[in-house]
């Protein structure tokens, strides 16, 4: 697969929406890395981010160009969209609780946003659109996952749209992605930097999680696979958020210049719109998803081939057992959350 990777990429001009944050940032830098693009066009309206994507790269000797633009703006979208091959939608308000008090915003940019990408993208007859998402999407409980989900349905609902164009539209859904902006990790590190206490919501709440390296992975393999409308899941390991809180802590306390034991974990509670436990996908997508390659490939429902569920004896090889909920799943021990956080170091 790696070399028909490389061939699918090389030679293309991507445009990554949210190029600035860190999927989208980890993003440009395995596509610049590993493949010849012709451009990598990094779209964000975090300022200062592309600023200091622009001093790692040093942009005038490769292949990246920083556009400044938000995907609320179809007019800068169509600008930064002319001439691509490949977008990736990364841009997304993603904080669960900031988003419960502020719902309109978060509908102008993961909903509307949405929308202005894939209207952009037919307008310019782009190769290919894979939308991130999430799975707060999964039988959402707050603003950001229901925006979430109707990004997916939006970015599915696509592929039936665009008449004799050639673009062709897919989403991949994520765990908790670790060591990612606003996730738990950078905040468990700050709170043992200042001494503690380190928080958590609940010590027996469950997350599925994934390495970035393993987030961009997913994305460029759902890339190349993608024939239209299709949602891609990768089988990810879950953990309690008490056992990362523990593994974080002996693992970064002492490198920080304190002592695991004088840090003490706080339970706060649940915060607005959170759940106990995550699931990568619904009990009614199962009857639409199938194995393949390592990966879970949800067929959309309205072009889907895989409409009855067949009996158990007559299932075939590549059935998705199970709705895969974070409390049901095998947790990972608080030593192997420990060799998981040594692999996102990279």
């Amino acid at each position: 697969m790696a070399q028909n990777l490389k061939t699918f990429f090389d030679k293309k001009t991507i445009l990554v929406t949210g190029g600035a944050g860190s999927i989208g940032s980890e993003l440009v830098r395995h596509l610049v890395k590993n493949y010849s693009p012709r451009a990598v066009r990094v779209f964000d309206s975090n300022e200062t981010a592309l600023f200091e994507l622009e001093q790692e790269f040093g942009v005038g000797n490769s292949p990246i160009r920083l556009f400044v633009g938000d995907v609320r703006d179809r007019d800068r979208l169509r600008m930064a969209m002319d001439g691509a091959d490949l977008v990736f939608h990364a841009a997304a308000l993603k904080h669960v609780y900031l988003n419960e008090y502020t719902p309109a915003e978060a509908v102008k940019t993961n909903v509307l946003g949405t929308q202005n990408v894939i209207d952009m993208a037919l307008e310019k007859n782009v190769e290919r659109v894979i939308n991130i998402s999430t799975d707060k999407a999964v039988d959402p409980t707050s603003v950001m996952g229901t925006t979430k989900l109707l990004a997916e349905k939006l970015t599915t609902a696509a592929n039936g749209q665009r008449g004799s164009r050639r673009t062709v539209f897919a989403s991949v859904r994520f765990g908790n992605v670790l060591a990612s902006r606003g996730s738990v990790l950078p905040l468990f590190v700050s709170q043992i930097r200042k001494g503690g206490p380190v928080t958590v919501t609940d010590p027996k709440m469950t997350r599925f999680f994934m390495t970035i390296p393993a987030a961009v992975s997913l994305i460029l393999e759902a890339t190349a696979r993608a024939s239209g409308g299709e949602l891609f899941i990768l089988r990810m390991p879950s953990m309690k958020i008490g056992d990362l809180a523990e593994a974080v802590v002996e693992k970064y306390a002492p490198r920080l210049g304190r002592k695991s034991s004088d840090i003490k974990i706080k339970v706060i509670g649940a915060r607005k719109g959170e759940k106990m436990h995550e699931s990568l996908l619904t009990e009614h997508e199962r009857l639409f998803a199938r194995m393949s390659g390592g990966l879970i490939c949800i067929h959309p429902e309205i072009l889907s081939r895989h409409g009855t569920v067949p009996a158990p004896e007559g299932r075939p090889a590549d059935w998705v057992e199970d709705a895969l909920v974070s409390s049901r799943t095998n947790n990972l021990s608080k030593a192997e959350v420990r060799k998981m956080l040594d692999e996102g170091e990279g």
